[in-house]
C-alpha cells in the first residue's frame, strides 16, 4: 500500500494500541519471569534481548521458544512457572514509553476512542494499564485469551469495532512488529508501525502505511 501524500492525512477516530513494545517497555519484567522459569527447570538463563525477540504471539509461544525444541515437553510446566512469577512482578520495571501518557490523555480529550489489542493475557494487561495509571483512558481491552483467536487473526479488531462503534476506515492500529502488521492487513485497517519496540527490525522488510521512530512523530501524525 503506498504511503499517503503529506497533503492527505486521514483523521482517526479510533486508535488500537498494542501493549508490549508499543505502549509499555515490558522487556525487563518478561525476561525476569522467563529466566525464573528456566532456572526452576534447571536450564541456563537467556539475555533480555533474546527473550524480547520471542514476544508477540502470547505467553505460551514465548515460553516454548525460551525452552527450545529439545525441552518441548516442559512447556505446560514452564508456562505455569512463568505466569506465577510474572503475575507477582508485572510492574517491577515496566514503564510507559516517555511521552505516551501525554499523547493518550490529549487524544482522549479530543474525543478519540482508545483501545488495546494485545496477545498478552487480558488480566495482566489490565493490571499493567492500571498500574501505569492509564487504564481509564481505554474504552476496551482485548487480550490473547479474551477471544478464541488472537493476533494476527483479525477477530480482535472486529470485536473492538463492535464495542466502540467506530468504523474500520476511521481506525488506526499502532504496533511494533510483524504481528501487528499482519493483523492490520487481515482486518483491512490502516497501520502505524513504531520502531522503539521489540520488533523494530521487522519494518526493514515491511511497509506499513505509516512508520514513526519517536513518540513526537506519533503525536504529530495523530494530533496535529
Amino acid at each position: 500500500m503506498p504511503r499517503p501524500s503529506v497533503f492527505f492525512m486521514p483523521h482517526f477516530s479510533h486508535l488500537i494500541f498494542d501493549l508490549d513494545g508499543t505502549l509499555a517497555d515490558t522487556k525487563a519484567d518478561l525476561a525476569a519471569a522467563a529466566n525464573f522459569m528456566l532456572v526452576e527447570l534447571g536450564l541456563p538463563q537467556l539475555s533480555p534481548h533474546r527473550i524480547a525477540s520471542f514476544v508477540g504471539h502470547g505467553a505460551r509461544v514465548l515460553v516454548a521458544k525460551a525452552l527450545g525444541p529439545s525441552h518441548a515437553d516442559f512447556v505446560d510446566q514452564g508456562l505455569a512457572l512463568f505466569m506465577q512469577y510474572y503475575a507477582a512482578h508485572l510492574l517491577d520495571q515496566t514503564r510507559l514509553y516517555p511521552g505516551l501518557d501525554v499523547l493518550l490523555t490529549e487524544a482522549q480529550a479530543r474525543g478519540i476512542v482508545l483501545s488495546i489489542l494485545t496477545n498478552k493475557p487480558e488480566a495482566p494487561s489490565r493490571a499493567i494499564l492500571a498500574g501505569l495509571g492509564v487504564a481509564p483512558l481505554f474504552s476496551a481491552v482485548i487480550g490473547g485469551d479474551t477471544l478464541p483467536t488472537k493476533k494476527p487473526d483479525p477477530q480482535g479488531v472486529f470485536c473492538l469495532q463492535r464495542q466502540t462503534g467506530v468504523a474500520l476506515q476511521d481506525t488506526l492500529l499502532i504496533g511494533d512488529s510483524h504481528v501487528d502488521y499482519e493483523t492490520s492487513a487481515a482486518a483491512k485497517v490502516m497501520m502505524c508501525g513504531v520502531t522503539w519496540g521489540f520488533g523494530a527490525d521487522d519494518f526493514a522488510t515491511l511497509s506499513p502505511l505509516f512508520l514513526v521512530h519517536t513518540v513526537e512523530e506519533l503525536d504529530e501524525l495523530l494530533l496535529s
